[in-house]
C-alpha cells in the first residue's frame, strides 16, 4: 500500500460503520486526510486493486466473506459545507443531508429540504441521484469535483451525469469529493417547517429506530414498491434474523441476528413473490457488494 497521510487500516470490520450492522471485513479501510491524500494514494495505488467509497453505511449490504480491495470513507475533512454564492452552497461529500438542508436553511435557500428525509451523505447522493418526497439530486445540483481511479480530478457539470431514477453515469471508479447545490430563496421558518413535516412523515411510516438499510427497492414505472410487497404477502416475512418491516414494506431490517445473508436472501424471497403476484420485476436499490462467506 502506498504511504498516506490519514489512517490506511487492514482487515478493517465494515458491520459497525453500516445500517444494517452486518457483513464482513474491508481487506483495507482508507480514510484520507484531505482530497490530495486521496488523489495521492489512488495515483500510487496498483490499477488492478479495485477501490470503493463508503459513506454513512445506508443503502448498503456488505456481504459476509467481506469486501477485496480498498473501502474508502471520507470523514470530517470532507464534511463541511458552505455558502459560496447567491443561493449556492458549497457540500464536501461526507457531509450529511441534514447538515446540507440545515445550512440551506439558515441561508434562506428553500428547494433542499428534502436532503433531511435521505440517510446518507453528498456523495452518495450525487452517485445515486438521491431523492425523496417529489424532489431529487437532479434538480438542485449544479456540478460535482470527483477523484478518478487514477488519481486525476475532474469537475463534472450536471448534464455530464446523465441522471435517471436512481441512478447516474459517473465514471467507473471515480469518487465524489464535493458538489455544488442550488435553490431559491425562502424564509428560514418556511424551510424549517417542510424540514419538520419530513421529519414527522418519516417517523410516522419508516422503521428509523431499526437496524436498516433504507428503501430496499427502486419504484418500479406505474407503482410503489411498498404496495407491491405488501400485495404479495410479505408484510412480517422472515428469513434467518431478516425481516420485511411491519412499519414499511419496502424495509427489510436486521432484527438483531441476521448475517448479510439472510438480508439478501429476504430481498430476493420479496422480489420473487413480487414477480408470481403481480408480474413486475423490483430492482434493488440497495447496493450489494462483496463476497459471500465461502
Amino acid at each position: 500500500m502506498p504511504a498516506v497521510a490519514g489512517r490506511l487500516t487492514a482487515h478493517a470490520p465494515l458491520a459497525p460503520l453500516l445500517w444494517f450492522k452486518t457483513g464482513g471485513a474491508a481487506d483495507w479501510l482508507f480514510e484520507p486526510k484531505d482530497a490530495d491524500d486521496l488523489a495521492e494514494f489512488l495515483a500510487a495505488l496498483d490499477p488492478s486493486i479495485p477501490v470503493m467509497a463508503l459513506g454513512l453505511g445506508s443503502n448498503l449490504i456488505v456481504r459476509d466473506g467481506g469486501v477485496s480491495g480498498v473501502v474508502v470513507r471520507l470523514g470530517k475533512a470532507f464534511a463541511q459545507v458552505q455558502r459560496t454564492g447567491d443561493m449556492v452552497l458549497r457540500c464536501g461529500a461526507g457531509a450529511s443531508g441534514i447538515l446540507v438542508s440545515s445550512t440551506a436553511r439558515d441561508g434562506g435557500i428553500g428547494g433542499l429540504e428534502f436532503l433531511r428525509s435521505i440517510p446518507g451523505t453528498v456523495g452518495g447522493f450525487v452517485r445515486m441521484n438521491g431523492g425523496a418526497y417529489g424532489r431529487e439530486v437532479k434538480d438542485i445540483l449544479i456540478d460535482c469535483d470527483v477523484v478518478l481511479r487514477d488519481g486525476s480530478r475532474r469537475t463534472l457539470a450536471l448534464a455530464d451525469l446523465h441522471y435517471t431514477y436512481r441512478h447516474s453515469e459517473l465514471p467507473e471508479g471515480a469518487i465524489v469529493i464535493a458538489a455544488t447545490f442550488t435553490g431559491s430563496p425562502a424564509e428560514p421558518a418556511a424551510i424549517q417547517a417542510e424540514m419538520d413535516r419530513i421529519a414527522a412523515s418519516r417517523e410516522a411510516s419508516q422503521p428509523l429506530r431499526s437496524k436498516t438499510g433504507g428503501s430496499t427497492f427502486k419504484n418500479p414505472d406505474g407503482h410503489k414498491a411498498w404496495a407491491l410487497v405488501d400485495q404479495a404477502g410479505c408484510r412480517g416475512l422472515m428469513i434467518g434474523g431478516a425481516q420485511v418491516s411491519e412499519k414499511h414494506t419496502n424495509f427489510l431490517i436486521n432484527t438483531g441476528t441476521a448475517t448479510s445473508a439472510d438480508i439478501e436472501a429476504l430481498g430476493e424471497e420479496v422480489r420473487s413473490r413480487v414477480k408470481a403476484q403481480s408480474g413486475v420485476e423490483l430492482e434493488w436499490e440497495i447496493q450489494r457488494i462483496g463476497s459471500p462467506v465461502a
